[in-house]
Formats: C-alpha cells, sequence, structure tokens
C-alpha cells in the first residue's frame, strides 16, 4: 500500500536522522495499517517563518521496515508521537505540492485540497498517485 505522512519541516528532519515515523495515539489504527514494504510519501506542511512562506512540499519516500511499536523517547517536536514505524529511505528530493494537486486521484474536490490532509497524520493513496510522485521526485 501507498501512504501520504503529512509532518513539519522539523519533524521531517527527525524522520531522516533518525529513520522512524511517528505518530499519535489518535493516529493508532491508521498506522497500524502499514505493513512492511508499503511505501511512505512524506508531505511537509506550508509554514511561515520570519515573514517567509516556505510551500507545502513532497520532501521524500520511505519504505516501512517493520510493524508498528510503542516508545515514549521524546525525538519529535510539538508532541511524543508514541506510536512508531522504522522506515528506509527510497527517494529523497523536493517538488512543490500545489502543481501536483490538478493530478492526484485522492483529491477530489480540487479548490478544497486541505481538507484531504488536516487533521491527518497519514492517508491512504492510490497507486496511480504515488507513481505520479514518484516520477516527479528527485
Amino acid at each position: 500500500m501507498y501512504w501520504l505522512c503529512i509532518t513539519t519541516r522539523e519533524n521531517w528532519e527527525i524522520v531522516r536522522k533518525h529513520n522512524v515515523w511517528g505518530v499519535s495515539d489518535r493516529h493508532l489504527k491508521t498506522l497500524r495499517r502499514v505493513r512492511p514494504g508499503d511505501k511512505l510519501v512524506f508531505y511537509v506542511k506550508q509554514k511561515l517563518r520570519g515573514g517567509e512562506k516556505y510551500p507545502p512540499m513532497i520532501v521524500g519516500i520511505y519504505e516501512a521496515e517493520g510493524e508498528p511499536y510503542r516508545d515514549e523517547k521524546q525525538i519529535f517536536s510539538g508532541g511524543l508521537y508514541p506510536w512508531r514505524i522504522r522506515v528506509k529511505p527510497i527517494k529523497l528530493g523536493e517538488i512543490e505540492f500545489k502543481p501536483l494537486i490538478p493530478k492526484l486521484k485522492f483529491i477530489k474536490n480540487k479548490q478544497a485540497w486541505t481538507g484531504y490532509l488536516m487533521g491527518k497524520a497519514m492517508r491512504q493513496i492510490p497507486e496511480e498517485d504515488y507513481r505520479l510522485i514518484e516520477s516527479q521526485l528527485g
């Protein structure tokens, strides 16, 4: 299966450094659906910093390496995110997300695209969307 993991720039750096993805208790049910070999596409949310606007980006593709587990060690920014899964990098790079929106199948209402990501740590995406993102990345 293919997953879009929604995170901040700070937590993306943690994923890269530790090769681990984490979610809160609220998102455990979704994380438990991830299997070894599944592909995780990382989406970094838009950020405003010092008057500058950083657009939403796709920053990498990882592969799940095991089953979800619980770890109470604080490594992520903004929360504990104790439910974790080991991941390994497949493809890294940065592409802006907004130009992909018209082509992504999982986003039905293109004008209200943020609703497909809001309040989620991750969501399943179709293989077709994964292939499009993979072809554009790096």
